[in-house]
């Protein structure tokens, strides 16, 4: 790699730090090749990417951005995953650590709040912003269907009465 590449890499990189909202950190060690694009493939369908970038242009890509504190993680063989949704990064990798024993958590960053592995762990356990999108709009109709049953059951029980009293004179 010449200087020209190691410059554009650290240029990419301090691009993805500034934008992203949460970045992971973990030790790739004995993952053969196909487990590698295993957990790639599955990040890109979470809308995540995993790099493996050299741990000293990281840290200068690094340097002035807001996950800055993922610094000191960066030792040995480092691969970063990151996203814009903030549970799917994380998700992705919790899971896939819990399947391959050699992929090891190390901690991470979402803005400027450091994390460490427990705290990678209970942002996995949250539902994605999409769950979430999904469950305001259910709370939203919800009102709606039952204002809808509350002016339809009075005409239906008068309805029922009236049944029974027209039931009850023919028997």
């Amino acid at each position: 790699m010449d200087r020209a590449e190691k410059k554009e890499l650290v240029a990419e990189l301090g691009g993805v730090f500034h934008k992203t909202s949460v970045v992971v950190v973990a030790h790739y060690s004995g993952l053969t090749v196909a487990q590698l694009q295993k957990l790639r493939k599955q990040m890109r369908e979470a809308g995540a990417t995993v790099q493996v970038a050299k741990n000293r242009l990281a840290k200068i890509a690094l340097e002035g951005t807001d996950v800055a504190s993922i610094s000191p993680l960066l030792k040995g063989p480092t691969l970063i995953a990151y996203s814009d949704d903030p549970v799917a990064a994380p998700k992705v990798a919790v899971a896939f650590a819990k399947d391959h024993d050699k992929l090891v958590i190390l901690g991470g960053a979402m803005g400027t709040t450091a994390l460490n592995v427990d705290g990678v762990k209970s942002l996995a356990t949250l539902p994605s912003l999409d769950e979430l999108r999904a469950k305001i709009v259910g709370l939203i109709q919800a009102p709606a269907t039952k204002i809808a049953q509350l002016s339809t059951a009075p005409a239906a029980k008068l309805a029922r009465v009236f049944g029974a009293y027209a039931n009850r004179d023919a028997a």
